[in-house]
Formats: C-alpha cells, structure tokens, sequence
C-alpha cells in the first residue's frame, strides 16, 4: 500500500496543513508527486497538492484520495521546494504558496450542494406544503446545487437547516475544476484534393455552395466551422449535405487560447552592440557557458540598451537548449517588450500575466510545461513558469516595488530569482537604471556582480532637464497646472508635430472634495480616507475599498452650495490641456482607463501611431516605454510621493523623476524634460534632475544607515484587523509582549500603533513594525507568540497579516 503527503486546502489553528492518504489502487499510476488531488476531510471534499509519496504513514485511520484533478501534476520537485522555502520565509500557508504557482484555472472553487439521504426511505410524518415541494425537488434529483436551489425556492434557507439536523437531508462541500480546453468545431476534407477535385467537377451546376466549401478545402483541408461558413455564406445544413456524402467530416478540436493572435511582429535582426553592451554581453555569457551560478546587477542609464543585451544573452541561452524567464514590473511594459522579444524569437514566447484571460494564461502555461515556449515574458508571477531547463532569469526595472506581492503569500521576486537561479545554477540579471537601494548595496558588497552603462546607444545626451519652483509661480500671479516653461515647451512641440510625455501620479479628477463654506470634506464611510472626484461620470470614489457615490451638489453638513474640489489629478488635467490647447490630442493612462482587457496594447499602440500629441498617466508611463517622437517629459507635480509617511519616500521621488526623463530624446530628435515642483531644494528632486545615482545613492544610503533602515537593518509588518478597534489593541498588545520576552535586546518592536489609513472596508487596522539586524529565530519566534494568542484570535475571528521586508509602511 502506498501513502501520500498532501497539502490540504484548509486553515487550522494549529498550524498543520499535510496529512497522509491511501493511494487508492485504481489511482496509483495518476498519482504523482506534484499533482493536483481531491481529499476527504471532515464532512467536506477538498482540493490538495502532493509534495511526497512513501510506503508507510504513523497515521491510524487513513482515508483514501478521491480524484486525481489533472493529465499532468501542475507542480514538480523544484517548485514544490521553492513553495516550503515561500512558506518558511513569509510566514504564510504552504498551501496558498504552492496554489500561487499554478493557473487560476487550476484552482476549483467549493460548492456547496444539499443531498438526500439514501437512508431515509420517506419524508417525515408531518410536513408542510412548502416543505414537501423542497424535499421532492430534492429527492427527485439525488442532490441540488445550494445556490440553484434557493433561487428556485428563496425562503427555503431554514427549512433546509431544520431537515439537514433531522438527518434528511445532507449538506456537502465539492470542489468544482475549470481546467478545460477551449474546443471548436472543424471541417476536415477527408478525400485528397485531386480526389476533391474529381469530385467538384462532377457537381452539378445548382450545387453551387456545395462548389464553393470544396474549393476552399482544396486550400485549406482543416478549417473551423465558422470561417468557413463566413468565407462562402453557406449553411450548416449544406456540410452537413456534404458529410452524409462522406466529403467532409465535422469534428472538435482544441484551439489554443493565444493572446497575440490578432497582432503582427515584423521580424527583428540582432543590433551590433556598442563596446559597453559587449563588455556586459561577454560577462554574462561566460557564467552561462560554465553553468556558474551568478547574479548581476546591471546599472545601465536609461536608453543605454540593455533590451538588446537581454536579447542577444537569451539568443545564446536558447542555443544552449535551456529556457530563460523575462520579468518587467508593470503590465503596461508587457506588450512592449513582448513585442521586442516576439519580433526576435516567434513561436517561442509564452506570455504571463494579470491582463490575460484565465483560458488565455492556462494555455500560455501548458505551452510553458509541455516545452513549447522557450521564453516566458511577464509580470511578477511568471518567476513561477513551469520550464525545467533555466538558463537566465532576467529582472527588467528590479527597483520597482511591484516585484513584492501585497497579498499572501507576499514574496518578493527578487529572493524567488535567487531561489530559481540556485536551483538550476543558472545567471540571474537584475536590471534598472535607478537600482534599488539593498540591490546596490548587495552589489558594493559583493553579493551581487556589478555591471555598468554609463552612456546611451550611438551616444545619445541625456535629455536637459528644467526644475521650476511652483512657489515661484504662483508669487507671479501664474495659478495653472502648468508652468509657464511646461506651456511653452508644450506649444513648442505640438507646432513641431512631436509627441510629449506628461506624468501625475494620481488618478481622477481631484484628491479630495470640501466644503468652502464649513470645512466639511467628503470622506469614504467605509475606510478612514477621503472620496476622489472622477468627472467621466460625475462620481466621488474610494480608491480603497470601491465606495462610490453621486457627487455632492451641496454640503451634507451646512447644506452650502460651494462644494470645491481640491488637488488635481489626471483627469483634471486631460481637461486643462483641451481647454489651453484647442485640438491636442490626448490618450490618459491610468486605472480608469486600463481596467479593461486588452487595454493597455491599443493605447500605446495608437501613440506608437502618432493617433496623439500627448501620452499623460500615472507611473504606468514612467519607465521602459519607448518612442522615437517623443522630445518633452513634463512631471506636473514631482513631490507627491516626497511626503508619505515611509522611509523609501525619497528613493521613490528619485527613482521616479530619473525613469520619466529618460522617455525623452532617445532616438535622433533630442529631448527635454520640465520638472515642477513645490520642494525643488530636497536632494531627491535635486538629484533626480541631474540623474546622478552615485550622489543620490551615497547621500540617502548615510541616512538609512543613520535612522537603521534597510539594507543595514531588516523589518517586518504585522497587522491585526478587526471591525472593533479594542479588540484588536488588546490581542495585538499581548502579541508584542510575547515578542519582546523572546527577542534580543537590539532588536527594536514598535506599537502597537494605529495604521496610517486606520479604517479600511470597515474593518480597523493597527500595528507593530520589528526592527531588528540578527534574528535567526524570528519566524518561530512569530509562530510561537500567535500560537500564545490564538484563543483571542479565534474567539474574535482577527485577521493577522505579516509582511516580512515590507515595501510599504502604510
């Protein structure tokens, strides 16, 4: 008899989340290690993953797996390893680390069906008219779906739970797979196309459509059903005329779900490097040629050509037969890149990410598994492709903090690259022009190969960069949006036909709503934050928790009609440029106007185009897109990040004003940047208009050393949620007691403290921050002090949320 270990999907309080099951016989040669397996556990069916098979288990009483969920297991022995090392260093559930790999289509939903039970002959005695019709309905069909049923017998939720305790009816959990293919339905010419046209020749005249289907069969012997009919206006009935003859047959056949059907890649030939892109090229290769496991950091400024070096590494890891993952940080860079990488290598790209359909990233995977795709490009959760022979990873714009995944399990991609990179011994390339602060330091000290461009391709300048103080606009009576320098450059350039790029980071159309007359302001009644005006439809939302609300025409508090709105945000300011320049063209980046599937791809597909004069959005546009009619950079306002309560505020100013700049100039037209600003002295905006990441780094690196911030110290974020703000101070009180009892002296706990944003989605938030340089045992130490708590996180149902090297502090 064999035994498996599984993962099961179930939190318990004790922490364990395997358990042992029967290989049933009928089973044992589908279940393998890694797959994809249906339990019994308690009255329910669950979904669990196998991470080892053996002979034996300690366990008495063994139940046997049900199903096994998949052809193939979605997991192997190297990412099942790098699940328990995402467990053990975040702090999360295995289970959610080893679900976080696989498609969201491999992942079955729990529904809920009532059953009869086969032991109960009749009904009751005594039932009512309302109750007979519910248990016949059931009894007729063995068992119903809860949520079909209650919508054909609403009030049926408490007659339901009387005859389930009674033992009449029986309620279950069963795990619902959507793991389908995508078929449709084919034509096939089953005769040769010589015999075909035998055929059509002896077709009578008034058989026209019958003529024309075989004609185009001729050319193409396979062809779905609806092209076809499309192309020669025919019926079904006329193939199924044709198939009766035995001409044709109609079948079903998988189609593949490709999310770059409907675009053309012209073919792209490798570019002669510069001296600086050789000496990198060089490098890297060798590490790969000798199977050296190394990790580079690439600080190369912007423009300096560190895509084509990507490329031309992965031309030679291809070569060698092994497989190379290509990450970027926001979706918005995908269809960039993919288009770069598609031009070079084909059939060879396998996309992943968030903007793709469930069906369209499920077939994207299997490609990756079955080995058909060499290349993966996408976002952060494609550093769990599937490949089996890694020879590069390669970390696009590594300073971005959407590498660090907010939701549990919440690793950073930077320690998964690593993990990978081990593993394989494979290379590892961390590339930015504005390198991460830890990314950097690791590389002074030799954790990290440093790599280093320092000039564009073909010798492009740097862009010239203006500051203008704010201040000192509006001391000369000028109020607008934009400087006088910005409206000027702007002039400039829509009268030269160039493109401009203009960055705010915010979205809607104004920060927040007030009151002149009172002071009132409009706030979210769900989380502690203000409403933002979104003129499209004349809303105020919350960008939190999705609050919405018709916007006020006068004050809920004085009943005054001088309702205001303050701060400007990107709709705002698409509505000033039509307003100072009659005709601009305009294309707006932001949430808003990318939520929609395919959305990102056309817009900068129609400024590739020159369909507009100017791109304005949010941080999406900051970095990594390229186009070669773009001369100005405008940032409206540089210092929105500057005065966040969070240690990495200046770094982020930095980074973000550097990344912007260097949109313009890149190709033959030179470029020009305008930075505004209200704070134009602080050495972040200073620095970033130089783009000089030396000073900025050796700057801002003594005062984290100073103030005992990351990379000298590490931190980690815990929060208590709770709907009863006490509840939460005195369990999140007792949990750093605990901390402190077991933690060294130099280790610093702060709170518990209110969040900065206390209320979200009404539920309350506080928290401690863990300060500390040498913890070994922190994690156990974290376990066990929740462990000491878990009668009051039970009893009041706390949400615990630990972020272990958070990005954000808010």
């Amino acid at each position: 008899m064999r035994y498996a270990e599984i993962v099961v999907d179930v939190p318990l309080s004790s922490g364990n989340e395997r358990f042992d099951y029967i290989i049933p016989d009928a089973l044992n040669d589908e279940v393998k290690l890694g797959s994809r397996v249906l339990v019994p556990f308690g009255k329910r069916n669950l979904e669990g993953y196998v991470i080892h098979l053996k002979e034996s288990s300690e366990v008495e009483r063994v139940k046997e797996i049900l199903e096994v969920l998949d052809e193939e297991p979605p997991l192997n022995a190297e990412l099942i390893e790098l699940g328990k090392y995402m467990s053990e260093r975040y702090l999360c559930p295995l289970f959610l680390s080893l679900q976080a790999m696989v498609p969201a289509s491999l992942r079955s939903k729990y529904i809920k069906w009532i059953e009869w039970n086969k032991e109960k002959d009749d009904f009751p005695l005594i039932v009512l008219p309302e109750e007979e019709n519910i248990l016949t309905y059931i009894k007729e069909r063995g068992a119903v779906e809860k949520k079909r049923l209650l919508k054909s017998f609403p009030a049926a939720d408490e007659i339901l739970e009387r005859f389930i305790s009674k033992g009449f009816l029986l309620e279950k959990t069963r795990a619902k797979d959507e793991s389908g293919e995508k078929k449709e339905k084919v034509v096939r010419l089953l005769a040769s196309p010589d015999e075909a046209g035998d055929i059509f020749s002896h077709l009578s005249a008034r058989a026209a459509k019958q003529r024309e289907i075989l004609a185009v069969l001729r050319e193409t012997p396979v062809i779905p059903v609806r092209q076809l009919l499309s192309r020669t206006k025919a019926t079904q009935a006329t193939l199924l005329r044709l198939q009766e003859m035995g001409m044709i047959q109609i079948e079903e056949q998988v189609v593949r779900r490709d999310p770059l059907a409907e675009r053309n890649f012209p073919q792209d030939q490798a570019r002669i490097l510069t001296e600086e892109q050789r000496i990198v090229y060089e490098r890297i290769v060798a590490s790969i040629r000798n199977m050296e496991q190394k990790s580079y950091l690439l600080h190369g400024v912007t423009g300096s050509g560190k895509t084509e070096i990507y490329l031309q590494i992965i031309q030679y890891v291809l070569a060698q037969g092994r497989e190379a993952i290509v990450l970027v940080p926001e979706i918005s860079l995908t269809p960039l890149m993919v288009e770069r990488f598609k031009s070079r290598f084909g059939e060879n790209i396998a996309v992943l990410h968030s903007g793709l359909s469930a069906g369209e990233k499920l077939d994207e995977w299997r490609r990756i598994r079955r080995g058909e795709a060499k290349v993966v490009v996408g976002a952060r959760s494609a550093i769990f492709a599937p490949v089996k022979k890694l020879g590069i990873i390669i970390v696009d714009e590594e300073h971005e903090s959407t590498y660090k995944q907010e939701e549990t399990p919440r690793y950073h991609v930077r320690d998964l690259a690593l993990k990978r990179a081990t593993y394989h011994q494979s290379v590892v390339v961390f590339g930015s022009a504005t390198p991460s602060l830890e990314s950097y330091a690791f590389a002074k000290a030799g954790r990290f190969h440093l790599l280093e461009m320092k000039h564009r391709v073909n010798d492009q300048p740097l862009p010239l960069v203006h500051l203008v103080d704010m201040r000192e606009e509006m001391k000369a009576g000028h109020r607008h949006i934009f400087s006088r320098l910005l409206f000027a450059k702007i002039e400039e350039r829509l009268r030269k036909k160039e493109q401009i790029v203009l960055l705010l980071n915010r979205r809607g159309y104004s920060t927040f709503v007030i009151c002149r007359n009172c002071g009132y302001t409009a706030e979210c009644p769900h989380c502690d934050i203000s409403l933002t005006y979104h003129q499209t439809n004349h809303t105020i939302r919350c960008h939190y928790c999705g609050h919405a609300e018709k916007m006020l025409s006068q004050c809920p508090k004085c009943e005054s009609p001088h309702i205001r709105f303050f701060g400007t945000g990107t709709q705002k300011v698409e509505e000033e440029l039509g307003k100072q320049f009659p005709g601009i063209r305009v294309i707006r980046m932001d949430l808003d106007t990318t939520s929609r599937k395919g959305a990102h791809e056309k817009l900068l597909a129609s400024f590739s185009n020159h369909e507009a004069d100017v791109l304005l959005g949010t941080q999406m546009i900051a970095k990594g897109l390229d186009f070669p009619k773009v001369s100005l950079v405008g940032v409206i306002t540089a210092d929105t990040m500057l005065h966040l309560p969070d240690f990495r505020a200046a770094e982020r100013t930095f980074q973000l004003i550097t990344q912007v700049a260097g949109r313009a100039g890149r190709h033959e037209i030179p470029g020009e940047v305008v930075v505004q600003s209200y704070t134009p002295e602080h050495y972040s905006i200073r620095l970033g208009v130089k783009q000089d990441f030396a000073q900025f780094f050796n700057h801002e690196i003594g005062i984290r050393k100073k103030s005992n911030y990351p990379p000298f110290y590490r931190l980690c974020l815990i929060h208590f949620i709770h709907e009863e703000s006490p509840i939460i101070v005195k369990a999140l009180g007792r949990f750093t007691e605990e901390l402190r009892i077991h933690l060294s002296e130099h280790t610093t706990i702060y709170g518990p403290v209110p969040s900065s944003i206390q209320r979200i989605n009404d539920r309350y938030r506080y928290h401690c921050m863990i300060k500390y340089k040498d913890e070994p045992k922190l994690n156990q130490t974290i376990k066990r002090a929740l462990h000491n708590i878990e009668d009051l996180i039970q009893k009041h149902k706390i949400l615990v949320s630990i972020d272990i090297d958070p990005q954000y502090l808010l």
